[in-house]
């Protein structure tokens, strides 16, 4: 981790200036808090569509005064080309988290989710073109490999989308291509992995699993898992994902630049022992919760049936070593909610 910490070192004695777009959703919190700690001047977008007032509200509490100053919030929405220009104003790095995420939502609504993840997208990397920005980095999805049956996945080799939200995010990529080819810009995407951790929504229809099943397990529900409790995903703690966007944004090596990374730990968790890991964290945690088994459910659509990353891509060329395994991830965010509740 020795690349990191000096980038971390270096970004203290040299500030920059960065936009966050998403910043009150749970990938853009976290990366907020990162970057205050680093103290960077942070200029922070959302229109709170998917985001919360709270999560920026939680983060000022930690912070003085002092630091609470290098951040600039502005509600306002990627679909207005106007608030993009102004945004990107005087910027040096872009870390655009600012998207509609899941692949169910999608299915329900795919002119939504094409809007804002296509349209929203591209006003983002024409705006920061356009004001000079330094480095753009794009939250990309690992639903873009589709059903392309290769373990582990490599950047290389994608198959066909399986949901409307998967085009989107291919689609991102095309352009940020397109974007170095015709203009020169520089930018990188960032393909997640099943990201989880604090501030993560447990609410509402479209709930990722891990908040989703700790909420049930503090109320001592049930939890219901889609499909046989097979499936499995390469679970990733978000500060994985922070540290992840912090090396893409600064990296100076011109071959690490146009590229795509998968960001992951590299491991396979299935439903049915993410459902364990879970359980084991809560009474690690000296909860009372009783354990129950879950119950299985019909398998979602849109969903593939196993992912795993090969990560070594980014550790090569971005330095990336995700410093939280799944086990650990899980602790630290049963952890924090349960302490989110007592307070």
């Amino acid at each position: 981790m020795n690349n990191y910490h000096q980038i971390q070192e270096d970004l203290i004695n040299n500030p920059r200036k960065w936009l966050v777009t998403g910043v009150a959703g749970f990938i853009g919190s976290n990366i907020l808090r990162s970057l205050l700690k680093l103290k960077q001047n942070v200029v922070g977008l959302d229109n709170f569509a998917t985001g919360h007032q709270h999560n920026l509200d939680l983060i000022r509490k930690e912070f003085s005064k002092e630091a609470q100053g290098n951040f600039k919030f502005i509600e306002g929405d990627i679909l207005d080309i106007e608030v993009c220009k102004d945004s990107t104003k005087d910027i040096d790095i872009v870390l655009h988290q600012a998207a509609l995420g899941s692949v169910p939502r999608s299915i329900k609504d795919p002119i939504t989710s094409n809007n804002v993840n296509i349209q929203g997208f591209l006003n983002m990397i024409t705006s920061a073109r356009d004001s000079g920005v330094k480095s753009f980095v794009y939250a990309a999805s690992s639903s873009t490999y589709g059903d392309h049956p290769d373990l582990p996945k490599v950047e290389e080799r994608i198959g066909r989308p399986l949901s409307p939200y998967a085009v989107t995010k291919f689609v991102n990529e095309l352009y940020a291509e397109v974007f170095h080819r015709t203009y020169g810009f520089n930018s990188i995407g960032l393909r997640y992995f099943n990201v989880f951790g604090p501030s993560q929504d447990p609410n509402g229809a479209y709930a990722a699993v891990v908040p989703k099943w700790i909420e049930s397990i503090k109320r001592n529900e049930i939890v219901t898992i889609n499909g046989d409790g097979k499936t499995s995903r390469d679970f990733c703690f978000v500060e994985n994902a922070v540290q992840a966007n912090i090396l893409a944004a600064t990296v100076t090596n011109e071959n690490a630049k146009n590229q795509i990374y998968n960001v992951a730990v590299g491991d396979q968790t299935s439903l049915i022992e993410l459902h364990k890991k879970i359980q084991d964290a809560f009474k690690k945690n000296n909860s009372t919760v009783d354990y129950k088994d879950p119950n299985f459910g019909e398998f979602r659509e849109g969903d593939v049936k196993h992912s795993l990353a090969d990560i070594s891509k980014a550790h090569k060329l971005l330095g990336y070593q995700p410093e939280y395994k799944v086990t650990e991830g899980i602790e630290k965010t049963v952890s924090w909610y349960l302490n989110k509740e007592e307070g």
